[in-house]
C-alpha cells in the first residue's frame, strides 16, 4: 500500500474504481487519485487529463514527488485526452459542474463506443446529470453520499445499459433512495430549503415555476417521511 492519504471525497472515488480497469481522470487537478491507484495496483492504466497548464504542472511534480512514471499525464480539453489505441474503459469526471460533464461526455460520442464505466462526481445539477448521461447509454449501478469537511458529495458510477427511471429516480438518485441514510436526509432537506428560497425569491408573475417547486417539495417531503 502506499502512503498517499487521499481525501475523504477521492477516497470514494478510488472505491468505485474496478479492478484491473484503465482510466482517464478528466480534470485530474493534482493526480493523486490516479497516482493512488496506480500505486496500490487498482488499475493497470492511468492518464491524468486537465485542460489547465497549472494543473498538469502540479500533476507531473506529483509523479515525480511519489516516482509513478506509469501515469500519463496531459494537458486536453474532455475526450482530446484519449485515442481508441489508449483502449481506455473507464472514464472518471470529479469536482466540475454537470452541464461541463455533459459537454464532455457528448462532445465527441464515437469516443465512448470503449467505455464501460463512468465515475462522476459533480458539485451541481443532479438530475440533469443523471438523465443526460442515461440517455447516452449508461445505466446507474452505484452512488454514495459523503461528507468531506462539511461538504456534502454526490458520487455517481455508471455502467453501459438501459434502464427507464421515474423523475423522483433521476431527481435524488435510485441507489440512494433504495439504501437511504442521515445523509439522504439531509440532503433532500438541502433541495427543500433551496426550494423554499426561491419560492420567497420568485415575483408573481412565475406562478407556474413556483407550482413546479411546491410539488418537488411535497415529493421530497413524502420521501424523507417513508
Amino acid at each position: 500500500m502506499t502512503n498517499i492519504k487521499l481525501s475523504k471525497r477521492l477516497q470514494a472515488i478510488a472505491d468505485m474504481v474496478d479492478i484491473d480497469s484503465s482510466i482517464v481522470d478528466i480534470g485530474c487537478d493534482h493526480a493523486l487519485l490516479d497516482i493512488y491507484l496506480l500505486k496500490n495496483n487498482i488499475v493497470k492504466k492511468a492518464i491524468a487529463s486537465d485542460i489547465t497548464s497549472g494543473a498538469v504542472k502540479q500533476a507531473m511534480n506529483n509523479v515525480k514527488i511519489y516516482n509513478e512514471e506509469k501515469l500519463i499525464v496531459k494537458q486536453a480539453d474532455g475526450l482530446d485526452s484519449i485515442n481508441k489505441s489508449d483502449n481506455i474503459n473507464t472514464i472518471i469526471i470529479s469536482g466540475l459542474g454537470n452541464q461541463t460533464i455533459i459537454n464532455i461526455l457528448s462532445k465527441d460520442i464515437n469516443k465512448l463506443s470503449k467505455i464501460d464505466t463512468l465515475i462522476i462526481q459533480s458539485n451541481t445539477g443532479y438530475y440533469e446529470l443523471r438523465k443526460n448521461i442515461c440517455k447516452l447509454g449508461y445505466k446507474i449501478i452505484d452512488e454514495k453520499i459523503i461528507k468531506d469537511n462539511n461538504i456534502k458529495y454526490i458520487i455517481m458510477k455508471y455502467k453501459k445499459g438501459s434502464i427507464k427511471y421515474s423523475y423522483k429516480e433521476l431527481l435524488l438518485g435510485p441507489i440512494l433512495i433504495k439504501n437511504k441514510n442521515n445523509l439522504f436526509t439531509e440532503l433532500v432537506n438541502d433541495y427543500i430549503s433551496k426550494n423554499n428560497n426561491i419560492i420567497k425569491a420568485l415575483p408573481k408573475k412565475y406562478i407556474l415555476k413556483k407550482v413546479k417547486l411546491i410539488r418537488q417539495n411535497n415529493l421530497l417531503k413524502k420521501e424523507i417521511q417513508k
